[in-house]
């Protein structure tokens, strides 16, 4: 039997449209639960009273956490302020909030970023906290650190059972594609298709094409965090990924050959490569029994086919992306 059962209760997704959130509200609907979301047209999270009116009227039992300004390298690394500011107001309103009015359980998305720069491979949860952060992301992993010890700090101090998990890089239905904001398996995604309906000889890949990363597939990560939610509640933040690795260029490669794509790879060496190496230590996870079970091929293969389908298509025929 689970810690906590969602049987019957009402759940807030916060940020059901993005990526996360969207898979999160998907996963949800597998449970006998309610779930509640609200557009950002009639409630502005920045805003801390109407926040906690919100939650007031709506009452919800459980949160997810998964709203927040995000988007890649360079967006990062450009818009700290923006970065830092949004993320850092959102997550206190919610957290503070679901406190005031409350909310029996919180689950809170971080990101691997919070790790410092040069750790130790593979990253584990006591890392936190023990170097330097990778400079073109440092606003947005500050604000996400604050996530987490805002959680346990309202943990510790109220009893709350508000806990967080930390995605490694997400894929899947529903990324944000977008020429320079986006993360990197959508701005390959988005390269590699144009080659395609291009004929192009060439792509180019920012920085060397040699820094390694992990990558979960987003209903995966969905899966992770009702699972934690139901089965989890002490302060340590938890890993969610595949502890396995690969360099930008493999991914790079591994979307060309999904797209039916045989050019050349070029470097601009100009491009920030960020972290050296990001790939996390998920036995903590493991250990309680959750474990990713969609192949990195089969996954990339169903996002390679939503952005031809959601995004491309419809560019192509003008009509609105949703």
């Amino acid at each position: 039997m689970s810690l906590f059962d969602l049987s019957g209760r009402k759940v807030w997704v916060a940020g059901h449209r993005g990526m996360a959130g969207a898979a999160i509200a998907r996963r949800l609907a597998r449970e006998s639960c309610q779930i509640l979301t609200v557009d950002r047209t009639e409630l502005d999270l920045l805003r801390q009273a109407d926040v906690e009116d919100w939650m007031a009227t709506y009452k919800p039992d459980a949160i997810f956490l998964a709203a927040g300004k995000v988007g890649g390298i360079w967006a990062n690394a450009t818009l700290p302020a923006s970065f830092l500011y949004e993320n850092l107001a959102l997550e206190t309103n919610i957290i503070h909030a679901a406190y005031r009015t409350g909310v029996k359980k919180l689950l809170f998305l971080g990101s691997s970023c919070i790790y410092p720069r040069l750790a130790p491979q593979p990253l584990r949860e006591e890392m936190l906290l023990t170097g330097p952060l990778e400079p073109t992301n440092e606003a947005y992993a500050v604000a996400k650190i604050a996530g987490i010890k805002l959680c346990e700090a309202y943990r510790r101090q109220y009893g709350c059972d508000f806990v967080s998990v930390m995605p490694t890089n997400l894929y899947g239905p529903g990324d944000r594609y977008h020429a320079q904001d986006g993360h990197v398996v959508a701005s390959l995604i988005m390269k590699i298709y144009a080659a395609v309906q291009t004929a192009a000889s060439s792509v180019e890949l920012w920085g060397t094409g040699t820094p390694r990363r992990e990558f979960l597939f987003t209903e995966d990560l969905a899966d992770a965090c009702v699972f934690v939610m139901k089965n989890y509640s002490e302060a340590l933040f938890l890993n969610v990924g595949t502890g396995t690795d690969m360099t930008i260029l493999q991914l790079a490669q591994s979307i060309a050959k999904i797209a039916g794509w045989g050019g050349e790879f070029v470097f601009d060496s100009s491009k920030p490569d960020g972290m050296p190496r990001k790939v996390m230590d998920i036995s903590r996870l493991a250990t309680l029994g959750w474990v990713a079970p969609t192949k990195f091929e089969d996954g990339m293969q169903v996002a390679y086919d939503w952005y031809v389908e959601h995004v491309a298509l419809k560019n192509a025929l003008g009509e609105k992306v949703a």
